[in-house]
């Protein structure tokens, strides 16, 4: 069983309550059981740093606005956090790479106390693997047009909400048909993101030298229904300051194949090239693309 620390907030517990994972700790009643009724983010440690952790505290808070929840603050998620990661490093030793993730529910059905929590356990060995191998993807219809969001804001649609029954099922279907993963598209035919996933695309541009002239990075319109991706974020500013021209969308599938490259980009996978989509390969330069991969992924290791 994988190992893995909790730690609640609670008032009485000014830097959060210590729970043993192994026993039970969450009311069978409570609404982010029964109707996944809340939000959460998951955060990468690498060596005892926590990453874009403002970025994630920032979205939490937009998320549980848009759910009309109330959440703790963010020095309340912090001290939880220092709490969850001492005990994990007293159990484990080290704080080499860690998942942490942020839950808050609407709390038991019938009171209006949210349930909030921290948790630090291993990545899955299958991040590590896809972050230096790629993947492989299917183009999946989503179900709506890229315009509902703003039609329908009762959807939650940017909001990362513990409801991904859904998301779940798409990558079940990946899987059962030989692919690592998905890229969702809208029913007008516009690229949106990944179950877990930001997804970023590339052009460059190469003289006689085969020295890069243009580097271009796009990812799709935020406004068409999609998560904000707090890695997509901060990997933007950096490649910005690198001297990489950037673009949101709009993207449609064919601009997939078309790019020089594709990655999946988020928390915990990191940067993660695609190599095939609906079976096509991706990126007619394979030495190209292993080019872009590397210098994004060194701005990337640099981000805080």
């Amino acid at each position: 069983m994988t190992h893995t620390v909790l730690v609640f907030l609670d008032p009485a517990y000014p830097d959060g309550r210590v729970e043993d994972a192994s026993k039970p700790t969450l009311y069978a009643t409570d609404l982010g059981v029964t109707r996944g009724d809340g939000a959460f983010e998951t955060l990468l440690v690498l060596d005892g740093h926590v990453r874009k952790l403002p970025a994630h505290l920032n979205r939490l808070n937009s998320s549980a606005r848009m759910l009309g929840l109330e959440v703790p603050d963010h020095e309340a998620w912090e001290r939880a956090i220092v709490t969850s990661l001492a005990e994990y490093q007293r159990e484990i030793g080290v704080l080499d790479e860690v998942v942490v993730r942020l839950v808050v529910t609407r709390g038991i059905e019938g009171t209006h106390t949210p349930t909030c929590w921290v948790a630090a356990f291993p990545p899955a060995p299958t991040a590590k693997r896809q972050r230096e191998h790629g993947v492989d993807v299917l183009l999946l219809d989503r179900g709506y047009d890229s315009a509902i969001a703003e039609r329908a804001p009762w959807l939650l649609l940017g909001a990362k909400t513990l409801s991904y029954a859904v998301n779940m099922a798409a990558l079940r279907h990946a899987h059962e048909r030989g692919a690592d993963d998905v890229i969702f598209t809208s029913s007008d035919g516009k690229v949106l993101e990944g179950p877990t996933s930001t997804v970023l695309v590339a052009h460059a541009e190469t003289d006689d030298d085969g020295h890069m002239t243009l580097k271009r990075l796009v990812t799709p319109q935020l406004d068409s229904g999609i998560l904000p991706g707090t890695s997509q974020g901060a990997l933007f500013a950096a490649a910005k300051e690198a001297g990489w021209e950037l673009g949101y969308g709009p993207l449609e599938p064919d601009d997939l194949f078309d790019a020089d490259a594709v990655w999946l980009i988020s928390s915990v996978r990191l940067l993660t090239p695609v190599n095939h989509i609906d079976g096509k390969s991706i990126g007619s330069d394979s030495a190209l693309r292993e080019r872009l991969t590397e210098e994004l992924a060194a701005l990337f290791d640099r981000i805080a």
